[in-house]
């Protein structure tokens, strides 16, 4: 099936019922996707820790329509700071931000984004912030989740936390930071920039020494850089250079030193290095080569298996998308961002004895996208637990059903020739 991987896509314009965890017939099309990033910093009110929280929106998330002689989008963002054990909202936040694009296709790029922030000031203590963002067209929501521990910073010596930059700009007015809010690098970077604060009484001298950590070698750059503060707040924006990164999980730490050594802070910053061009999601390439099941050939993911390096295997990896992208002019492939966002949510969603992905459920899903309606039948006294899933576009019904009652639910006569690879 060349793989109809339905995705079914058609990208520019189907918009898809969500069984993620669906017969919500409110809400169609993914989930807008954001990231966000907060800091603590010294607060002006004494005893109390400022948090600044920062949502960044790509432009590609949003619903943007045809007005006049441009495109127009908009989004509202919902910060709630609970208690805990999210018992109670202790304080909430609420803003709208609205866009506009003269170029349609500028409307589809992932590197166009929108940026906001929002602060508190607050006591030392554990907290959990829950964000929610909304598309202001289709109404579509995404939300999460992070618990926060908001320490003390004293008034003597202390530093802030870390923010990533991801290009400082310099005009006329001076220098503007972009912040890299997605916390993500790629295997084309060469070079770690970011900011952050070192409060101090007193002029002193110290010692600032930076260890870029990866854990998947095990191995660390280090580089040290003697400061000169003044008394109040010193800031620091600092690039370590000649770096390499790979795919994974890698953490920066900034540790403060008085002249003779002594350890006096430190803080640390976790971020993720992916492949250029992929989904955040894709942290493993092997994996996400073996994921292609469902829309290459056998012949084409043994080709890119087969590959002698990591190099040859992503070159062959990334020809293979380039194919499948809609649009030349635009650099980003929704066509395997689509595929991979299935992936993820198969994942997360499909929980059986295996990974979601490799389930019947995620079989389909991942193939032909959310169905048009789910018909759920947990209960029934006279048969065991089932699902049916409506495909409204290709006239298609997909059944499951739960054989042992642990959630494991099997597709009912699957046609295994008409997935090619499946289980192989």
């Amino acid at each position: 099936m060349k793989k109809i991987l339905a995705l079914i896509l058609i990208i520019n314009g189907l918009c898809f019922s969500q069984v993620e965890y669906s017969g919500n017939k409110n809400s169609t099309g993914n989930p807008p996707m954001f990231y966000y990033d907060v800091a603590q910093v010294k607060s002006s009110s004494a005893g109390r820790t400022r948090l600044e929280v920062y949502v960044q929106v790509p432009y590609s998330s949003l619903s943007f329509i045809k007005k006049d002689a441009g495109f127009n989008a908009s989004y509202n963002v919902t910060i709630s700071l609970m208690d805990e054990k999210k018992e109670n909202i202790l304080n909430e936040k609420t803003w709208k931000e609205k866009l506009s694009s003269a170029d349609f296709n500028q409307t589809l790029s992932n590197k166009n984004f929108s940026l906001s922030n929002k602060y508190w000031d607050l006591l030392p203590g554990s907290y959990v912030l829950k964000t929610i963002l909304e598309d202001g067209d289709s109404r579509r929501t995404s939300s999460r989740e992070m618990p926060l521990k908001i320490r003390a910073i004293t008034d003597s010596i202390d530093i802030s936390d870390v923010l990533l930059v991801s290009e400082t700009i310099k005009d006329s007015t001076g220098e503007k930071i972009i912040l890299n809010v997605s916390k993500t690098v790629t295997n084309k970077d060469h070079s770690l920039s970011f900011y952050y604060n070192v409060y101090s009484d007193k002029d002193r001298d110290v010692y600032i020494e930076y260890y870029l950590n990866d854990p998947q070698l095990s191995t660390s750059t280090k580089q040290l850089d003697p400061k000169k503060l003044k008394a109040g707040t010193n800031a620091i924006n600092f690039t370590i250079n000649k770096a390499n990164f790979s795919i994974g999980s890698y953490v920066l730490k900034i540790m403060l030193k008085d002249m003779d050594w002594k350890e006096i802070k430190t803080i640390e910053k976790n971020f993720q290095a992916k492949i250029y061009g992929v989904p955040n999601s894709i942290l493993d390439l092997d994996k996400a080569v073996e994921q292609m099941v469902y829309i290459a050939s056998p012949s084409e993911k043994d080709f890119i298996e087969d590959a002698k390096s990591f190099e040859e295997k992503m070159n062959r990896f990334l020809a293979f998308w380039e194919k499948k992208k809609p649009n030349q002019k635009v650099e980003e492939n929704p066509i395997m961002y689509e595929y991979y966002r299935r992936v993820e949510y198969a994942n997360k969603t499909f929980k059986g004895f295996g990974e979601g992905w490799h389930s019947d459920m995620g079989m389909i899903y991942i193939t032909f996208g959310p169905p048009s309606n789910v018909e759920r039948h947990p209960l029934d006294s006279d048969a065991k637990p089932y699902e049916i899933w409506d495909y409204y576009e290709i006239n298609r019904s997909f059944t499951f059903v739960d054989e042992t009652g642990f959630g494991n639910y099997r597709l009912i006569n699957p046609d295994f020739s008409r997935w090619p690879g499946y289980r192989q």
